[in-house]
């Protein structure tokens, strides 16, 4: 046998001996810190040693993804990859202290979430017509929030901006619960944000969902209408939710933890609180699925950035 292949086999049986850090470039409470914890919690229990989410929020996940991209490769340093950080930033930011592709090792592409259109009840409007009147007559209203620059919901309002024609200014926040409580406060006119996060608020009257933004209507809310039949032509768009972990970490562990993240997201209990409660679309894919799918998003969200004109903040 090779001695390559007897280390990695070493690798793989004595992994993991210690602590694994699962880091979440977002703050506590979004789709990928919910994610993280419920793969950390049952790969602590699978594996025997603790796994522990990590929150580094900062610059659409930037912060968080340099972090890991400068760790040991040894498997004791997860990341919870998103839309933003291993396709949008690739073209939105001009200096990234990584590079998505060649300083990551795909592990699994989690799930496809569903992102929606939120405003505050006391804004008075019912649907996406409604808004976009609103829109357009009082400019006092022109802003939306984002869980930050460059984000998924960063660049959904910059799409809508130009689909509807009217220049709206963009107002960043560290996360999704903060800018959920300003739009619920009536601060700022509305965002898009994933489903995860807004449909606990909207269940409680704090938020209202005027549609979602799939090319077809979901079974977690069948009741909103898409983007499109809300006369938002040509606007479809879903984030997605992966793992990774720094380049060079033997395959060895990358292949253990996707069949752990696999079996995992098979779970009844996994299942039904991110698919039947958040309304995520799981996908528990392997590492080449993972780099086929960054390969096809990385140019596509590239010409929407150029498109849009989006900038980071």
């Amino acid at each position: 046998m090779l001695p390559s292949l007897v280390r990695a086999q070493s690798a793989e049986a004595g992994y993991p001996s210690r602590s694994v850090t699962y880091v979440v470039p977002f703050t506590p409470g979004g789709s990928t810190d919910v994610i993280g914890r419920a793969l950390t919690q049952k790969l602590s229990e699978r594996l025997g040693q603790p796994f522990v989410v990590d929150n580094k929020p900062g610059a659409a996940g930037a912060v968080g993804a340099g972090i890991v991209a400068r760790a040991k490769p040894d498997g004791y340093t997860l990341f919870g990859g998103t839309i933003s950080t291993h396709a949008i930033n690739a073209s939105l930011y001009k200096n990234l202290p990584y590079d998505p592709v060649k300083d990551f090792e795909p592990v699994c592409l989690v799930a496809m979430l569903p992102n929606v259109l939120i405003v505050d009840p006391k804004l008075g409007v019912n649907s996406v017509a409604e808004l976009v009147a609103l829109l357009k007559r009082d400019p006092s209203k022109r802003n939306f929030a984002s869980s930050g620059a460059g984000t998924s919901t960063h660049l959904a309002g910059e799409m809508f901006a130009d689909l509807i024609g009217v220049k709206l200014d963009h107002i960043p926040y560290k996360g999704t619960p903060p800018a959920m409580m300003d739009v619920s406060g009536g601060l700022v006119t509305f965002m898009f944000d994933q489903m995860t996060g807004a449909a606990p608020l909207a269940a409680g009257g704090k938020l209202k969902l005027l549609a979602v933004t799939t090319g077809k209507r979901i079974a977690l809310a069948p009741q909103l209408p898409t983007m499109i039949e809300s006369g938002i032509a040509g606007f479809e768009m879903s984030s997605w939710q992966a793992v990774y972990a720094p380049k060079g970490t033997p395959k060895a562990i990358v292949t253990k933890l996707n069949s752990e993240i696999v079996a995992i997201l098979a779970l009844p209990d996994v299942k039904d609180k991110l698919q039947t409660q958040l309304g995520m679309e799981i996908v528990a894919s392997s590492p080449e699925q993972l780099a086929a799918h960054m390969a096809k998003e990385i140019p596509r969200w590239g010409a929407l950035v150029a498109k849009s004109g989006a900038k980071a903040d």
